[in-house]
């Protein structure tokens, strides 16, 4: 993974983690139930951007990794399987 990739992940997780912070804290305050859900989906969101990149740089890894640059059917097999456990 790029450190460029790297770096940007983890701050779209501070940020998630922000969010649930604040998420924990309207839950406290008893703030509207349309408010807290809102966030929620956002926090959703942003969580699933975060692994799409993930699985998506995995995906480059794992095809790019073999001597001739061609995934085994394999190895398509294995990326697949994992997006479909990750959007379930």
């Amino acid at each position: 993974m790029s450190d460029s990739l790297r770096n940007d992940i983890l701050l779209r997780l501070k940020t998630i983690k922000g969010h649930i912070a604040g998420i924990e804290k309207m839950v406290e305050e008893s703030k509207g139930c349309e408010d807290i859900l809102l966030q929620i989906a956002a926090v959703k969101a942003s969580l699933e951007k975060v692994g799409m990149s993930i699985i998506q740089e995995h995906a480059k890894e794992c095809i790019l990794a073999s001597e001739d640059g061609k995934a085994t059917y394999e190895e398509v097999e294995r990326i697949i399987n994992l997006m479909i456990r990750f959007v379930k």
